[in-house]
């Protein structure tokens, strides 16, 4: 599993975009839908950066167009065997590994972890990724990047059941809904256009991505 972000949690997040989510009814249908069509929008798209650019744009989070990725330093995780064997590399082919946050504005998208094979990619793209804050589908869009999710789990159903009786949960609109900070978490291969693996991505999507899309 992937690490918590200590620096955010969901109090701050409310209090910076000025909205939060009633604890109601209405308003947990709608976080349902909000949260799914995220996770079906990610599932379907060739490059996480790709489709959180147009989330935030579609949502009108203030920094759009500007996602960044945001280097968690102080750990390093070697590639597996079992890694090794998706990447469908040697036990000798060197592999890279970044640890990021993708943040837009204060606003922090998504955790995720990378390995990623150097020798997949230009002497470019593997200087950018190790010097900059370019996300990585950015970074490698000229090998035409497209992912291929194997493994889904989510941490959050918004839609409350009742007591199992035919009545509905108690609401309380006065009351923020409880909205964890890890959303769901997505496992990826990312393949170029001759459907060669280079990059395996375990990446976590925080509350961060429904505060403006509260009612």
């Amino acid at each position: 599993m992937l690490s918590l972000s200590g620096s955010a949690v969901l109090g701050d997040a409310v209090t910076r975009s000025g909205k939060g989510w009633p604890d109601t009814l209405q308003a947990r249908g709608q976080a349902q839908a909000l949260l799914e069509s995220l996770n079906t929008g990610l599932l379907s798209a060739s490059t996480a950066t790709a489709f959180l650019d147009q989330w935030c744009a579609d949502h009108k989070f203030p920094a759009a167009g500007k996602i960044a990725a945001r280097i968690v330093s102080g750990r390093d995780r070697p590639v597996s065997d079992e890694q090794r064997r998706r990447l469908q590399i040697e036990s000798g082919e060197p592999v890279a590994y970044r640890h990021v946050e993708l943040v837009c504005g204060d606003l922090v998208l998504s955790e995720a972890e990378n390995w990623y094979v150097p020798s997949r990619l230009s002497p470019e793209m593997n200087q950018i990724l190790a010097t900059t804050d370019t996300p990585f589908g950015r970074a490698v869009r000229d090998l035409k990047p497209h992912r291929k999710t194997f493994a889904v789990e989510m941490f959050w159903t918004p839609a409350a059941k009742g007591a199992g009786d035919g009545t509905s949960p108690p609401e309380h609109p006065d009351a923020p809904l409880d909205i964890p900070w890890r959303l769901f978490e997505h496992s990826a291969l990312v393949f170029n256009a001759d459907q060669t693996p280079f990059s395996e991505v375990h990446e976590f999507y925080t509350s961060e991505l429904l505060l403006l899309g509260a009612p």
